[in-house]
């Protein structure tokens, strides 16, 4: 028996998993975390994809959304648009 090494990308392959996949880290996680979940939606779509549709280069995408990186919002932002979510802000009960 053949024990493979668990990739969350091989299970990011629709929409509606993405975004279940991001929003369980915006609320679980830290900003690492996001970063990293990002990175890995990313990944899955194809980081030559996303780098022409974000603008930016794949290398620079690597580096930006590898763990500990403290990528600009502006990065962020454009990879999530490249990767088709969004920022959404809720209220909150305090």
């Amino acid at each position: 028996m053949e024990i493979t090494k668990f990739d969350i990308t091989d299970y990011l392959d629709s929409n509606e998993m993405i975004a279940e996949y991001l929003n369980e880290v915006l609320e679980q996680g830290n900003e690492n975390d996001l970063i990293i979940a990002i990175g890995n939606v990313a990944k899955a779509m194809g980081m030559s994809q996303i780098a022409e549709k974000s603008g930016l280069s794949r290398p620079s995408l690597y580096k930006a959304l590898s763990d500990g990186a403290k990528p600009q919002f502006s990065t962020i932002m454009k990879v999530l648009k490249a990767i088709g979510g969004q920022v959404k802000v809720n209220p909150i009960s305090l």
